[in-house]
């Protein structure tokens, strides 16, 4: 029997990093504030030479063999930090990366929530052709602004998932249940580079979709908490995902929520270190789950909750293949977060202040970057990307 769901999984961020003590510092607040009550550590910091379209290169890079780039049929990407009104991320992705000329591309926007809609299509596409390939990338870089409530839970990078038939991470089951309400949790004009939020009212909203998608999810398939090995959230920041993962835990016995909750914290590793990917936030939160969790087999079923604010949510399942660790990277991963560069504050304020915003010729300096794609500057109103190779 044909399957459909993850193949490959990889991820990307900047070199760079801010450590929260040293913010919480910066800004007249006990560390634990940040550490504990919010639950990040770290922070990715993006230098003015990567965005939304780097950031997903590099991601994808990683995924692709020489065959697999003739046999992508379609390339989603979904973001909220686009760089134009009218042209897709996507494109200058298939461009970068070289992909096959004749694939759709096209870019999706539903704050945090689009990549899972994306992958959704991506299932149903494959499902129709088996033998083809879908790539889909969730890019965001996450801004709040200096000295707002929100600065702590900044972040960014760029998950890229391989969607094929018979896959070899995870089966993408056909269980989902959504719903969308008209709400102004968190939103950004068109004129503005930095988010807005109401951040008790969303993270309150956060909470109320999931335990009402949960329980329309419990309703329709007969499943319940205890058919679940592992619960993943999208994690704007960590203690949001715990919150809503306790609101639940009364549904079953005590030896299985402490393993629910131990799977939670394998899932977190990696966002306490990067911050908020919004789009990417979920399947990082996956990833990290799939790395660090030492309990997880083949044939158990995660339950995978997505979330964005305006407000969408959606609650399904996935489930493992007996193959899943061979679509990871783990050691690259590891080597990616230990091998950045931690940055001052003031470091950090200056980068933060001098990202590439608007059309006029501007430059930005990528000498000292060491991804492989690298926004250099916009000239004539267009942006500038370059590939480079490394000793």
């Amino acid at each position: 029997m044909m399957t459909v769901g993850i193949e490959k999984m990889r991820f990307a961020t900047s070199n760079l990093y801010l450590d929260m003590t040293d913010l919480a510092h910066a800004r007249g607040e006990d560390p634990n504030k940040y550490l504990l009550g919010i639950g990040q550590t770290e922070q990715a910091v993006v230098p003015p030479s990567q965005d939304a379209v780097t950031l997903a290169a590099n991601a994808a890079e990683q995924l692709l063999t020489k065959q697999e780039r003739a046999e992508i049929a379609e390339i989603i990407v979904a973001t909220e930090s686009g760089v134009d009104h009218s042209k897709s991320v996507a494109i200058y992705v298939q461009r970068l990366l070289e992909l096959n000329r004749y694939a759709r591309a096209i870019e999706l926007k539903q704050a945090c929530y689009s990549g899972t809609f994306g992958l959704m299509q991506a299932r149903d596409y494959v499902s129709l052709h088996p033998d083809k390939k879908v790539l889909v990338i969730a890019t965001d870089i996450a801004r709040y602004g200096l000295n707002t409530s929100g600065e702590v839970t900044q972040g960014a990078g760029a998950v890229a998932m391989l969607v094929s038939a018979n896959p070899q991470i995870a089966v993408i089951n056909d269980d989902s249940q959504f719903m969308t309400a008209d709400i102004m949790d968190f939103w950004r004009p068109v004129d503005h580079d930095k988010a807005l939020v109401d951040g008790k009212y969303s993270a309150n909203v956060y909470r109320d979709f999931f335990k009402e998608v949960w329980q329309r999810y419990q309703d329709t398939t007969g499943l319940t908490l205890t058919d679940f090995d592992a619960m993943v959230f999208h994690l704007p920041f960590t203690k949001m995902g715990l919150k809503a993962l306790r609101d639940v835990l009364p549904e079953t016995d005590e030896a299985h929520a402490a393993s629910l909750l131990a799977a939670f914290e394998a899932s977190r590793v990696y966002s306490k270190r990067v911050g908020n990917l919004y789009t990417g936030s979920l399947y990082l939160s996956l990833l990290s789950l799939l790395a660090n969790d030492t309990q997880l087999r083949g044939g158990q079923r995660i339950g995978m909750f997505s979330y964005g604010s305006g407000a969408e949510g959606e609650f399904f399942s996935l489930t493992l293949a007996p193959t899943f660790k061979a679509g990871l990277d783990v050691l690259g991963m590891e080597k990616l977060l230990d091998q950045r560069q931690q940055l001052s504050v003031p470091a950090y304020e200056e980068l933060f202040e001098g990202a590439l915003w608007g059309s006029a010729d501007q430059k930005a300096q990528s000498k000292q970057d060491p991804a492989h794609f690298v926004l250099t500057g916009v000239q004539n109103q267009q942006r500038q990307y370059r590939r480079q190779t490394r000793d």
